[in-house]
Parts: C-alpha cells; structure tokens; sequence
C-alpha cells in the first residue's frame, strides 16, 4: 500500500524532473547560473542543491552514506553532466522504491543532520514524504524562475502525469 504511493511519487519526482531539465536546456550558461533571487541563488545552484540533497537522502535510506560538505557545494559545474547524474538519481530513487517493504516503510530512520551535525530519528514514512515534497519546493522555485524567463516546463499536475512516467 505505502510502498505504491512512494513508488508513484518517485515517478512524479522523475517525470518532473525531465520537464525541468528539458526547459533548462534552453537556457544558456550564464542564465542557469545567473543569481535570480532563489533559495539557492541560480537555477543551476538549486539544480545542484536538489541532487545533492536527493543523494544524501537515498544514501541515509540504503546505508551507504554520501558525504555532504553544505547544503549548497556545487556537485557539477558542467550542465550536461548535472543533467546525466540527476536522471541517474532518479532512476535510483525509482529502483529504491520498488524494493520498499512495509516493515521499512513502518520503521524509523536515524541519521546525523548535514545542516546541523546533531543526530535525529524520524518515521521513515516522514523522511520519505519529506524528501519528494522537499523535491517540489524547490521546483516550484525553478518553475518561477523558468516562467519569468519564458521558459515553458509544462504541466506540473500530479493528476496530470501520464501513465508512461
């Protein structure tokens, strides 16, 4: 039951993912990494701050740790390479969640804070909520940033995502 509403967030999560990065694409360099008053700055640095935080997350899930410096160090300057690990992560949040078993999902995750170094213990079910809404935070933020630039990222509806996604 839990298992299918994470597995169908994981594909939300992916085919979102590919509508942004489709729209960046038409940006050239200076406009992904121009400051456009984000969290993070740029499209680029909030690009890079989703990927980052999505690896850290999954290695906490799978218990190989990826080590993380700050929550804004920049993973990849290069777009074309950005592009290719995000898709990378997704398809690994996709294969994470299609081994998910309910006895996990009922459990708890512990881990240390990257933001704060204090050790937390949280549901599991809140840390994997918490990670694909965390995920459409800062898309939201991309597709303001990619709407006053123009850019079409199309439809953002989870009710809208196609069955193929």
């Amino acid at each position: 039951m839990w298992r299918d509403h994470y597995a169908h967030l994981a594909r939300y999560n992916h085919w979102q993912n590919g509508q942004i990065l489709a729209a960046c694409a038409t940006l050239d360099d200076g406009e992904r990494k121009a400051d456009r008053g984000l969290f993070f700055h740029s499209i680029h640095g909030t690009l890079n701050h989703l990927l980052l935080t999505d690896r850290m997350w999954l290695g906490r899930f799978t218990d190989r740790p990826f080590p993380v410096h700050r929550l804004d160090q920049e993973l990849y300057a290069d777009f074309a390479t950005l592009e290719r690990e995000r898709r990378l992560t997704d398809q690994a949040l996709l294969d994470y969640t299609a081994t998910l078993d309910e006895a996990r999902i009922d459990g708890e995750l512990s881990y240390v804070s990257a933001s704060t170094g204090q050790a937390r213990r949280y549901p599991m079910r809140l840390c994997l909520t918490h990670l694909f809404n965390h995920q459409t935070h800062h898309r939201g933020q991309l597709t303001a940033a990619l709407s006053q630039l123009g850019r079409d990222f199309g439809t953002t509806d989870l009710i809208f995502m196609p069955a193929d996604a």
